[in-house]
């Protein structure tokens, strides 16, 4: 049993001046187990043995604790320089170069981003707009004192063939985040089993899911509680809401939770940034149109002149009669969200996605250049181990091109090309199940307004239940989507598995494109349905009709029922995922304080240990590997509501900047207090989510056109301005046709009420009935007779035009911004250029320190007539090279390194473990 250790060691544990890199947890089974539990439990010990002692001869150091008053054992694992220098190199991971000495900007090993070009110092002053504009800034901006500048500093690709290039014994040179990368790396390729028959016998990933070690982690910075921590501080500065106004210190998010986290909470900083113009915009026209609603010519006469015209059964059998007063409701909310105010600003969102793309780009620039990860190829990514693996088997290898590893042969006509087709079968399956719940959907509206027909109900007027089918219908849309979610990621995972993806990200974006075309047609399958569809399939009275007759939109178009159905599903979405994303890593840490506590109360024991760092992240939820995609995905199908149908809901993009204001803290929150610390993950920008924003945006300027020109009433009212030469108010009246009812088979439903007795009296009356159209009435000639008329075809071509027209525009000013706008800005590639100078300045200096040892060495020898042997680079003491670190043995270009087993001088420091070069880790 392990003494146990102080509660101020208890990030570092007992070890001194050591980090604890990682975390192994697993659980005593109870006593008094059955034999088939105790072969179970042997099992798993023989699978820690194997798996520990593999690590161990790997160079790690592990240090064993029981927790006194529970069932939880610890291994801690600490990594050895000589090990984090290895797998630098085979993760070819970008470390920052030794500092030069000389005083000069152009020598220096660092280089500030922030840093400002050297001007005349009887410069201007600031003027006053500029005061201002620092001041709101100010405002608005992190505690720079809290959160000082990083110093840029030169990187390059680790080598230790070029060690002398890197100060390897500064104690930060390798930074938690590094360290947890390494030894997560090892851990998750080693094996656990001495049969090499058992191909997938590695990995703490399997372990894990096998209950052999019931959690792997590394540690978070200390306590929420003890002020002086990263973790602390990024709290109470950060993550706090009463800071949801404030910019976010990126770089030190960057430093914590490493580069992919960090390039997410800049995007999503980004974004709502730019959501903020866009909100403006829309809610000044929501609020165009609730002003302008009193002038409304159309809604009065379907409120006011017409309400009381019986309109004709929506289907020949089984439908009734009804007024035009009925949509009165529908009419004025239409007119909120479709009127003029709107088109401009559907014109202004399309022009807002490509703004915001382009300005990303150079955002995402600057960032990836002060991060240092503009360099980052994939094709300097590991194989993935399940990968390796699954083509174990396989006898015929190649040599990659690239790093010259052998690996082995997969054939595409064979195997890859088979697996995609079977992968994308079913893909297509699960669409046509997406769409198979829209015709369910249909069906609950159709039968939900066929039993709210009755007109004689005080408590709820045929126009509020018309409402009220269209918002229950779409929560019931909703409620299939979130359970459809459940199973999606699942299936999706499988058939990525099958397909062999040879690296993480190639892997990864396989996933994600999967996994956003099953979620696009889940969330707007139902949307398009009835922005683009519905009521394209009704019939006139006079001519068969079919069940899609009841589909029919109202007389004031469907952009109602669209809005309707966009705001449940956005905001639904968003509150459900927002509650969710929140409470579930909040149950699994209370569940599991539950449980430990009743331990700790049945065995009455409650040691110090319990208060160790260790401890406390074991009770927080799990950190997986692609936690981080859910929080892309849910932000990118935002994306998708703002700007594919922003004409028929322009209040999106302030219900989205209110979301993300409160988002990017609550995930903050959640990955600090609620979430073990995730391990860093190289990337090199958001990777495939860029494509995906890119196709979203060009799949919004033709929703947007085909909304604008389909489903509202802007074009007709255009086309009827300019053929009838005047005012489009009688446009309404121009829609309406008087149907005879002794020219067509209609067999409605009277009920025995008042109001069913006078319209039945009224209808017998006037022996007709209207219908809404651009159709001829029952006074034309035989042959034309409800038949469609000019005007109907010149709205159809003036549409066609629209649509034309609109996407034309609107690519043209997406071209003339990529040529205006540089994806890099020219003050930026100056300092890129200017930094590659720098880094060949150090390695040609540094070179000559190196030559000049060697030369003072060869002239001690023949000073003190020693004999002369050839001595290598290896043999150069450290004392002879000023305090540079040891030197490694370096060869010059073009020759190739043989030593792929032997001990360098760099290992005589650290443990007896052999320095391999090679870039494949064996399984």
């Amino acid at each position: 049993m392990k003494e146990h250790v102080r509660k101020e060691e208890s990030f570092y544990g007992a070890m001194p001046r050591k980090y604890i890199d990682y975390v192994l947890v697993w659980e005593t089974p109870s006593s008094g187990s059955s034999s088939l539990d105790l072969n179970k439990r042997e099992d798993d010990e023989q699978k820690r043995r194997v798996f520990e002692r593999n690590l161990i001869e790997e160079g790690l150091h592990l240090e064993r604790e029981t927790l006194e008053g529970s069932h939880l054992n610890f291994v801690k694992i600490y990594s050895s320089l000589s090990v984090l220098r290895r797998y630098t190199e085979i993760l070819r991971l970008r470390m920052p170069m030794t500092e030069m000495d000389e005083d000069a900007d152009a020598e220096s090993g660092t280089f500030d981003v922030e840093k400002k070009p050297r001007t005349n110092p009887k410069r201007r002053r600031p003027s006053k707009l500029r005061k201002c504009i620092n001041w709101c800034e100010n405002q608005f901006s992190y505690d720079k004192f809290k959160f000082p500048p990083l110093n840029q500093r030169l990187n390059a690709i680790y080598s230790r063939d070029k060690e002398y290039l890197f100060d390897v014994n500064d104690r930060d040179f390798f930074t938690p985040s590094i360290r947890s990368t390494v030894v997560d790396f090892i851990i998750r390729r080693k094996r656990y089993s001495d049969n090499n028959q058992e191909d997938f016998a590695f990995g703490i990933e399997r372990l894990i899911s096998d209950h052999v070690y019931s959690a792997a982690y590394p540690l978070h910075d200390g306590d929420l509680k003890s002020p002086g921590s990263q973790r602390y501080l990024l709290h109470t500065e950060w993550a706090s809401l009463k800071n949801s106004f404030k910019s976010q210190p990126l770089d030190h998010i960057k430093e914590y939770f490493g580069v992919n986290i960090g390039l997410y909470f800049a995007w999503l900083g980004f974004y709502t940034r730019m959501l903020i113009p866009a909100s403006i915009l829309g809610f000044l026209c929501f609020i165009y149109g609730i002003a302008s609603l009193p002038s409304d010519e159309y809604s009065k006469k379907i409120c006011v002149d017409n309400s009381t015209l019986v309109m004709c059964p929506l289907c020949s059998k089984g439908c009734q009669y009804w007024r035009l007063g009925n949509t009165c409701h529908f009419a004025k909310f239409t007119h909120v969200f479709d009127n003029y105010s709107t088109i401009i600003f559907a014109v202004l969102m399309s022009f807002w996605a490509a703004i915001f793309l382009e300005f990303w780009k150079r955002y995402s620039a600057r960032i990836t250049h002060k991060w240092d990860l503009s360099s980052f190829d994939i094709t300097e990514e590991q194989p993935r181990l399940e990968y390796l693996s699954r083509l174990k088997r396989v006898q015929k290898l190649e040599t990659d091109v690239v790093n010259t590893n052998t690996e082995p042969h997969v054939s595409f006509w064979k195997t890859k090309v088979p697996l995609s087709i079977f992968s994308l079968s079913s893909v297509l399956f699960l669409v046509s199940m997406a769409c198979a719940v829209i015709v369910g959907v249909i069906a609950y509206r159709i039968f939900m307004i066929r039993l709210s027909s009755d007109d004689d109900n005080p408590l709820l007027p045929r126009s509020s239940s018309l409402m009220l089918i269209s918002a229950s219908a779409a929560g019931i849309n909703l409620v299939v989507i979130c359970i459809f979610n459940l199973f999606y990621s699942a299936v999706a995972t499988y058939l990525t598995e099958m397909e062999l993806h040879r690296t993480q990200t190639e892997f990864d974006d396989s996933l994600t494109l999967k996994i956003f075309c099953l979620q696009f047609i889940n969330y707007y399958a139902s949307i398009f349905y009835i922005a683009f569809f519905k009521g394209r399939f009704a019939k006139p009275p006079n001519k068969e009709s079919n069940f899609l007759n009841e589909e029919k939109c109202g007389s004031s178009g469907c952009m109602t029922e669209l809005c309707i159905q966009l705001a449940i599903i956005m905001v639904g979405k968003q509150f459900v995922g927002g509650v969710l994303e929140m409470t579930t890593p909040l149950v699994q840490k209370w569940m599991k304080q539950l449980k430990l506590m009743i331990t700790s109360k049945r065995r009455r024991t409650r040691t110090p240990a319990f208060h160790t760092q260790w401890f406390k992240d074991y009770k927080l939820a799990p950190w997986h590997s692609r936690s981080l995609f859910s929080e892309y995905l849910e932000m990118i199908l935002q994306y998708g509501f703002v700007t594919i149908f922003v004409a028929a809901f322009p209040l999106a993009p302030l219900f989205a900047l209110v979301n993300n204001i409160l988002e990017m803290r609550l995930d903050a929150t959640k990955m600090l207090i609620y979430n073990r610390r995730p391990v860093g993950q190289r990337a090199k920008n958001i990777g495939i989510w860029y494509g995906i924003l890119d196709t979203i945006s060009r799949i919004a300027v033709i929703s947007n056109a085909l909304i604008i020109a389909f489903t509202s009433n802007f074009i007709p009212n255009i086309v009827y301005h300019i053929v009838r030469r005047g005012d489009s108010d009688d446009l309404f009246e121009n829609s309406l046709v008087e149907m005879k009812i002794e020219h067509f088979d209609i067999q409605p439903i009277f009920k025995n009420t008042t109001e069913m007795s006078e319209i039945e009296l009224e209808v017998e009356k006037t022996g007709s009935c209207w219908y809404q159209g651009y159709i001829h009435n029952h006074t034309a000639p035989l042959q034309f007779r409800y038949e469609t008329t000019k005007y109907f075809w010149m709205i159809i071509a003036a549409r066609l035009i629209f649509i034309v027209v609109f996407q034309n525009f609107v690519s043209m000013f997406v071209q003339m911004l990529k040529v205006l706008i540089p994806d890099v800005p020219k003050k930026l590639q100056k300092r890129i250029r200017h930094e590659h100078h720098l880094t060949n300045e150090i390695i040609i200096k540094q070179e000559m320190v190196r030559a000049r040892a060697y030369s003072e060495q060869k002239e001690l020898l023949k000073e003190n007539d020693i004999p002369t042997t050839i001595t290598t680079d290896n043999e150069l003491s450290s004392d002879k090279l000023s305090s540079k670190p040891p030197l490694k043995n370096h060869e010059p270009e073009g020759v190739s390194r043989v030593q792929i087993n032997s001990k360098t001088p760099f290992d005589s420091n650290d443990d007896d473990e052999p320095s391999s070069s090679s870039v494949v880790v064996p399984i």
